[in-house]
């Protein structure tokens, strides 16, 4: 709803101004290209999907064997919404007061922890009182190009600065989620530690189609007849549903264990592919759903989720103008 009234705002601020520009105005033609680096911050939190089975919780476990109990559950929320944007713009002024632009950017967020838990339990030998915990970081990043076409209306110059307001949308073009998740598993035989493994895991994301929005209030200020200096404040807004997912990395104490012969990762097709479903049933290769149907040769069918690219951000570049 936020959105929506500030798009609103900024096109009658714009379309206002148009209006009042005196009509015997000369034309201004041209085309003109933009170099900027941005910085964005989230504007919106929303709760991260499960992570390789684990729920978007930042739990701690206390206790050994028979009292190993969660004291604290916090749940993890954010936006990938926050980091930084570099980008090439070229434009086009069909008059004083109206241009178009196209945009190509690339944007990569910061990394956002999205999964956490400590000294949970996870076996127990009772012949040999062995004890195993884990303690794991799931930490997720976007990164991703997209094309940003967008309507532009110029609202006058005025000592060398010239405001605009611009609308538009966005468009990921290509892009992955990377998650990256370590684990430690600690072996305890009473107070003494007989093992200990360190699991790295490395998953990729490759989205579905989808579209954003965006609005911006800018303004540009002349350093010489064809160079002038600019500055944006943008808001936008989109969210970017899972379609695939593939294990690329899966290493244990620093020994690769997803391209072995004799890794348990690579004898199971379906425990590094995923293919994201709106729902499962008893026709889904999923072993919860359809234990007797399930092919571990093929993709495992997994529920569909989604994560939030909301942020705002300031743009500062250069402006070249023909």
């Amino acid at each position: 709803m936020k959105k929506n009234l500030f798009i609103l705002g900024l096109m009658a601020c714009s379309m206002t101004m148009l209006g009042q520009t005196d009509k015997n105005e000369s034309k201004k033609e041209n085309w003109y290209f933009k170099l900027g680096g941005s910085y964005f911050t989230q504007t919106a939190s929303t709760e991260f999907p499960v992570v390789g089975g684990q729920l978007p919780n930042r739990d701690v476990y206390e206790g050994a064997v028979s009292n190993n109990k969660l004291v604290s559950r916090e749940s993890v929320t954010g936006s990938f919404g926050e980091g930084f944007r570099g980008g090439l713009t070229a434009g086009y002024r069909f008059s004083t007061r109206l241009g178009v632009e196209m945009g190509v950017n690339y944007y990569t967020s910061n990394s956002k922890t999205m999964a956490q838990t400590t000294n949970r339990l996870i076996a127990y030998d009772p012949n040999t009182t062995a004890a195993t915990y884990v303690s794991f970081t799931a930490k997720g990043q976007i990164k991703a190009f997209d094309l940003a076409p967008a309507i532009v209306m110029f609202l006058g110059e005025t000592n060398g600065f010239e405001p605009y307001t611009k609308v538009g949308i966005i468009v990921p073009v290509h892009g992955t989620l990377d998650i990256k998740t370590s684990r430690d598993y600690a072996t305890f035989v009473g107070a003494n530690q007989v093992a200990n493994t360190e699991a790295y895991s490395k998953d990729v994301v490759k989205p579905n189609p989808t579209l954003g929005f965006m609005s911006a209030l800018g303004t540009s200020y002349k350093l010489g007849k064809h160079i002038s200096a600019y500055a944006e404040l943008e808001y936008r807004n989109f969210t970017v549903h899972g379609k695939t997912k593939e294990t690329e990395v899966y290493t244990e104490n620093g020994v690769d264990k997803l391209n072995t012969t004799t890794s348990f990762r690579k004898a199971s097709y379906s425990a590094i592919h995923t293919n994201y479903v709106s729902s499962l049933n008893g026709t889904s290769n999923n072993e919860t759903y359809n234990s007797a149907g399930f092919d571990e040769t093929k993709p495992m069918n997994e529920l569909s989720s989604y994560v939030g690219i909301s942020g705002l951000g300031l743009t500062l570049g250069l402006k070249y103008s023909l």
